[in-house]
């Protein structure tokens, strides 16, 4: 067993940013810390090629904890009111495996990180880490902001259960795009108790999304009931920052990021809302509209500075004309699966 490490969820499809990520981790994190992938699905061919070439970096093959948490995500969504509903019900969303980033409580690390694959690290996780004697789970994230309407619970038949108040619940409210935590939390008799309370007890109600991991994470953290930090409702100002790309303004130092607000360093940029084909594009030379796509490319191509593209060029009327066709085929099947 290892003391800290750092995991993140890929397959081939993120390929381009999970290189970045591992990249921008070895520069502003450290050379040294350990990485874990946790494998989305099978699709693995470049993601293993590229764990081979690197010292620190391995494949998650816990299978027995994939499929715990594999069973545990289908068994709950398929009991949510919205799967019910079948003008509703997304097959490829419900079962899509994106709680498998929570195999990082049965990996080998007593202390751990969990970033997105389209992320970029930007500073070291000491503090982080040392929050971890006080805390059993660590965000930096403004989900608690969120309207009644879009937040990950429904606070409103959370209220009506008599077990919280919103006010209770806000300051708890995550995402799952980055945290902090250890080994051992969600142990299986702790994941039987939940299911029972989410099937049995329909506490299922209280996730306001299907198939969303974060919204369910979220669920899960607020029922076990164990201390949370939130680095956005630190008392220590120098603590709050920003982290998305699309939303946030930031001051690249070196190709570090800083919060434009004081120049306060950010643990990570987080590339929410942009696709894997959208990154997949970028580096293959195309003319995309990302925020902070420049730094995106100095992490993907730092060890191959020959492969990085020169100058970046619009897409051509037929690969427009071929992405929209394909776009619009996708929701048309969404609509009527």
């Amino acid at each position: 067993m290892k003391a800290v490490g750092i995991y993140t969820l890929a397959n081939d499809a993120v390929f381009d940013q999970l290189v970045a990520l591992l990249n921008s981790i070895e520069v502003n994190v450290s050379q040294d810390i350990p990485v874990c992938v946790i494998p989305y699905n099978d699709q693995l061919e470049k993601v293993t090629q590229e764990i081979k070439s690197r010292k620190n970096v391995t494949l998650f093959e816990n299978r027995e904890s994939i499929l715990r948490w594999d069973n545990f995500a289908n068994e709950v969504w398929a009991v949510h009111p919205s799967t019910k509903e079948g003008h509703l019900y997304r097959n490829s969303w419900y079962l899509s495996p994106l709680l498998r980033k929570l195999c990082a409580f049965d990996g080998e690390f007593e202390k751990f990180v969990f970033y997105d694959a389209d992320s970029l690290a930007m500073k070291p996780l000491k503090n982080l880490l040392d929050k971890l004697d006080r805390y059993d789970f660590i965000f930096d994230d403004w989900e608690h902001k969120k309207s009644r309407l879009n937040a990950a619970l429904d606070l409103p038949i959370i209220e009506k259960s008599g077990f919280y108040k919103e006010e209770d619940i806000r300051s708890k409210l995550h995402c799952s795009s980055f945290f902090a935590s250890k080994k051992f939390i969600f142990s299986s008799p702790e994941l039987e108790f939940l299911k029972t309370l989410l099937i049995e007890k329909n506490e299922i109600q209280w996730v306001r999304k299907h198939w969303d991991d974060a919204f369910l994470f979220n669920y899960m953290t607020l029922r076990c009931n164990r201390p949370i930090f939130n680095f956005t409702l630190s008392p220590n100002g120098a603590d709050i920052t920003g982290n998305c790309a699309n939303a946030d303004p930031f001051v690249n130092i070196n190709n570090v990021l800083y919060n434009q607000d004081g120049l306060k360093p950010i643990y990570r940029l987080h590339y929410m809302s942009y696709s894997s084909r959208d990154f997949a594009s970028l580096c293959q030379g195309e003319d995309i509209n990302i925020c902070y796509r420049d730094e995106f490319l100095h992490y993907r191509f730092l060890k191959q500075p020959e492969k990085k593209p020169t100058r970046l060029k619009p897409p051509s009327l037929m690969t427009k004309t071929n992405r929209l066709f394909n776009k619009t085929v996708k929701k048309i099947q969404i609509s009527i699966s």
